[in-house]
Order: C-alpha cells, then structure tokens, then sequence
C-alpha cells in the first residue's frame, strides 16, 4: 500500500513537470522570407514567447494577435505560437 502511495506521488510530480517544459525549437538559418532582421517593427514582447529568446533587437517574424504585434525569433516560433496563441499570449 505504502510503495502505491509513493509511485503515485512521483507520477504525478513528473507529469506537472513535463508539463511546464519549454518546447525544443529547432532554428534554421534563414528565419524570414528575406533572412533579415526585422527593423523598426513595435512588438510587444522582448522575448520570443516560445523558446524565451531575447527578441528585442533580433526579430525576425511577427504575428499580431488581439491587436497586438509579437516578434519571434524564427518562422517555427511564430508558428508555434499561431497554435495555441492564448497561452503564450501577454495578457
């Protein structure tokens, strides 16, 4: 009874932590259509919302979501985020 009790303590703790994972991104080498940084573009994040990379002066796409304008590091990022955008979305 006791061994149940802590076998599903530690499932449920690795699940929460998988859970909270930051996704693997795989980045190419040319991120844009033109493989540029994007300049003088206002976004409202500093950091890539998917893999956490500083964006605030390497964007290289963004998407605007509820009126807002947010870089990404790469093409797969901003996909990413187009998934499921209300949970990487600043609120």
């Amino acid at each position: 009874m006791k061994s149940k009790i802590i076998f599903t303590a530690l499932l449920s703790v690795s699940l929460m932590s998988c859970a909270q994972e930051v996704p693997k991104v795989k980045h190419k080498k040319s991120m844009n259509t033109s493989g540029q940084n994007l300049k003088n573009v206002k976004v409202v994040n500093t950091e890539d919302p998917i893999c956490h990379m500083k964006t605030g002066e390497y964007t290289k796409d963004t998407a605007v979501y509820k009126n807002k304008v947010y870089g990404f590091c790469s093409v797969y990022c901003k996909d990413e985020f187009k998934k499921n955008p209300e949970k990487y979305a600043q609120k």
